[in-house]
Order: C-alpha cells, then structure tokens, then sequence
C-alpha cells in the first residue's frame, strides 16, 4: 500500500482508544497483579476486534488449528487472538502487522503471560509479508483488510505463505449499500478505509487462486449489535482515555464510534465470515 495510506493506518492505531495502557490500567483498577497476568485476565481486554474469543475460537475450527500447527494471524494488532489460540490449543502463533506501536504492545502483552515461548510478532504489510513461502499450517484474520487496497495482492500473499492444503479462516467488513460522498470521506479520513469489499470480492479473489471455498457466513446483523455493545464499552473508558489523550480526543472518538455503528444499523455496512483451503 502507498506509504501515506500506510502513516494513516499507522497513526489511526497509534491514536486507537483500545490499547496497551488503557488495558493495564482496566485490571490494575480491578485489583490484579500486572506482574502476575494470565491470557484468562487479558481476555476480555486485548481482543480488538468483533464479537471476543468466541469469534478467535470460530476461526481456529474453520481453519483446522490443532496443537502442532504453525498459524499466522494476518493483522495481528496487539495479538489477542494470537495469544488465546497459543493459550487454549497451545499451538505455535506469529503475527503479521503494519503497525509498530501495536506489535511493540503485543509483544509485551505476550510476555506479561509468559506465552513467548509460542507467540512471537513481526512488522510488516499484509501485501508484502516479509515471510517465507509454504510456511503456515493455518491462518486468520480478523476485521482489517478494510484498510487494504490492494485485496487481491493481499489474498495472493495469504496463499503463498500457507502450505500445500493449509485453510485460512478470516473476517472482515462489506459494503452492503450505496454509500454518501459525506460517508465515503469520513470512512477513508477517520477510520483509514482504503476499499471496502462486496460480498462477491473475497470468493472472487479466492477462487481466482484456486483455492476451495469451506463456507462463507454473514455475519452483518451480528456486528450491528457488537457495534452498539462496543460503542458503550469505549464510553466506559471515558476517563482513561481522557487522561491519556485529553477531552478532545475522546470525543472524536465517539463521535468516530457512532457513525460508524450507525453504518451497520442502517444496512449500509456488513461483515463476512469466510474459510477455505488452498491448493494441495
């Protein structure tokens, strides 16, 4: 992606309310020992995407994780997901994301559980990962190819990683109706977006690589509800992000947070759940 949508992606997550910070201070407040963290205390706190672990879990099944696989999350943020999967099937995890303040949070977040021993992260773009051919058991991702233009590029960089017959298991947003010119902006300004996929891309994409499409689920009425759900939670963490980013900050953010949730609830955005197999 062109390095000034990539400084916009950057800084959209350097910025993002949900954090490091703001995650240790919700457990310090709830009286747990920040030196003594387990992936059970983080859980319902460094999952930065939709609908929590139930959803990392959806995602290990489609994708056939097991004990002994090697699995790459595309986009791994802080490395939530990365680190439940570690934690719960005690598989081998690496993440892939573009943003260093986040791979520096998830790195430190994994050390906190002491689960380095099997997640580890590196810095990259999802459309050139700086990562060998044939080298994935599985892979995930989750909610972040909106920030992607190049989504066939991306798809292609999915597949040559994976080995022979691997399966990728990933989420992300779709356009369900005509957006405003008004709406486009805010989106590709505040939020980062560089395309939004149609429900027909990913299949289109997929197939195109020859790979074999597992199942595809709509997820769109589900999400609207998260988003709502969501867009209290990060009320909740009024103060935090008041003292980390001042007033101001906070209410972009809501105000960001709304329009966007709004989006679902109108039918104008959607989400997509979607597993397939590569080539063998």
């Amino acid at each position: 992606m062109p390095d000034t949508h990539k400084e916009q992606v950057c800084r959209f997550y350097d910025e993002h309310p949900i954090n490091e910070e703001e995650i240790l201070a919700e457990l310090a407040a709830r009286g747990l020992d920040l030196d003594a963290l387990s992936e059970e205390d983080l859980k319902d706190f460094d999952q930065d995407h939709y609908c929590g672990v139930q959803a990392v879990e959806t995602l290990g099944e489609l994708a056939a994780v097991g004990n002994s696989s090697h699995v790459l999350d595309v986009c791994s943020g802080m490395g939530g997901p990365a680190r439940w999967l570690a934690h719960t099937i005690g598989c081998h995890v690496s993440g892939v994301d573009l943003t260093v303040s986040r791979v520096e949070s998830a790195r430190r977040l994994t050390r906190r559980v002491q689960l380095d021993g099997l997640v580890d992260y590196v810095c990259g773009d999802a459309t050139a990962m700086p990562l060998p051919d044939a080298s994935y058991d599985a892979l995930i991702s989750q909610e972040s190819w909106l920030h992607i233009a190049d989504k066939a590029r991306l798809v292609q960089e999915c597949v040559r990683v994976l080995k022979p017959g691997a399966r990728m298991a990933f989420t992300d947003i779709i356009l369900l109706s005509t957006l405003t010119d008004e709406q486009k902006h805010r989106l590709s300004g505040e939020l980062a977006t560089a395309s939004i996929a149609v429900a027909e891309t990913y299949p289109e994409l997929l197939c195109a690589e020859q790979c074999t499409i597992l199942s595809c689920e709509d997820l769109s009425k589900t999400w609207a509800k998260e988003l709502i759900d969501r867009l209290e939670s990060y009320r909740a963490l009024r103060d935090t992000t008041v003292a980390k980013f001042g007033e101001s900050h906070f209410a972009y953010w809501d105000s960001l947070y709304s329009f966007y949730a709004e989006l679902f609830v109108n039918g104008k955005l959607g989400g997509v759940r979607m597993a397939a197999q590569v080539p063998g």
